[in-house]
């Protein structure tokens, strides 16, 4: 079939699987791994696809090849599909705009069009960048003013999503954090380096915007429980917000896992001037009422605990995760 490849095994095995089936694109990734495992711990068939980095028991499948999306979609004939596959890094996006546009537009695009054509429930994984910051916390019915190229490349796949598949639920997230393959993989765990290089250099971090750091393993769990009542609740459509609650700027994120791990922070400088690169929205705070309305939230882990969890596999003394989490 053009444009991807089963990493292993193909779709059908001889062994009982769950009724449920799921799709989830961009499996490879920080968001992607997190919401696979959370289908995957209740009772749900899944597929995960990726690219570059697809690996066995993974569809590797080329998101821009429409007729490969279209085929595999139709093979599989997912109830619901969790569209996670992005360029998520807003510095990447203004230096190679046209294939950021292509897989954050054009791709969502393809996969809302075919999810609409078999009948699954889409979730499309959006972001807090498509506000401007200035009037926080934003609502899913407040006024979207992007500020960057990612930003509006996220809001055109939301309208994408929307526009293709009735049966389509946009999720606007904040910065996520989870279980990385390296540290550079989430910008938060990426200020670990800076924790590290304790009081032997002084390093200067960003104070002024504000961000919310969110555990991928929570937004997992908000997606399949959107999934499942979306299944059975045909009003579960539209815009929703989910976000932690604790307001942090990366030199506050620091500090704390300076804290969490009993190690220097005086080195850490925050810098109170708006960054340089792609502009930022200064305070993006999600409302997040509606998901809460309805029971499709969770209590967000609290970050100095989650984002120990995160790190631990990164420290130098492994003993480290005897105390982490007592």
């Amino acid at each position: 079939m053009p444009g991807f490849e089963s990493g292993g095994g193909g779709f059908e095995e001889d062994v009982c699987v769950p009724s449920r089936r799921v799709v989830v694109t961009g499996a490879t990734g920080l968001l992607g791994r997190a919401v696979l495992r959370e289908f995957q711990n209740n009772d749900w068939w899944v597929l995960g696809t990726g690219y570059r980095r697809a690996r066995p028991r993974h569809l590797r499948c080329d998101l821009l090849d429409e007729e490969a999306v279209r085929s595999f979609i139709q093979d599989y004939k997912p109830d619901v599909i969790v569209h996670c596959a992005a360029e998520r890094r807003p510095d990447v996006v203004e230096r190679h705009t046209e294939a950021a546009v292509h897989l954050n537009v054009h791709a969502t695009a393809t996969v809302a069009k075919e999810a609409a054509s078999s009948g699954a429930f889409l979730i499309y994984i959006s972001s807090d960048y498509v506000f401007d910051g200035r009037s926080p916390p934003h609502g899913e019915d407040d006024a979207p003013n992007p500020l960057n190229i990612y930003g509006r490349s996220k809001l055109e796949g939301e309208r994408e999503t929307l526009r293709h598949c009735p049966r389509a639920v946009v999720l606007r997230v904040p910065v996520l954090y989870g279980e990385v393959e390296c540290v550079a993989e989430s910008a938060v765990t990426a200020l670990w380096s800076r924790v590290q290089q304790g009081e032997m250099e002084s390093c200067t971090l960003d104070h002024w915007q504000q961000r919310f750091p969110t555990d991928t393993r929570d937004v997992a769990t908000v997606c399949r429980k959107i999934a499942e009542r979306g299944l059975q609740d045909p009003s579960i459509r539209g815009i929703f917000h989910f976000s932690a609650k604790e307001q942090m700027t990366k030199y506050e994120m620091a500090v704390a896992m300076a804290q969490a791990f009993n190690l220097p922070s005086a080195h850490l400088i925050p810098l109170t001037e708006q960054p340089g690169g792609a502009l930022r929205p200064e305070n993006p705070q999600l409302e997040c009422s509606r998901l809460e309305m309805l029971g499709l939230s969770v209590e967000p882990r609290p970050f100095r605990l989650a984002i120990t969890q995160s790190l631990w596999p990164f420290l130098p003394d492994k003993r480290w995760r005897q105390t982490v989490f007592h």
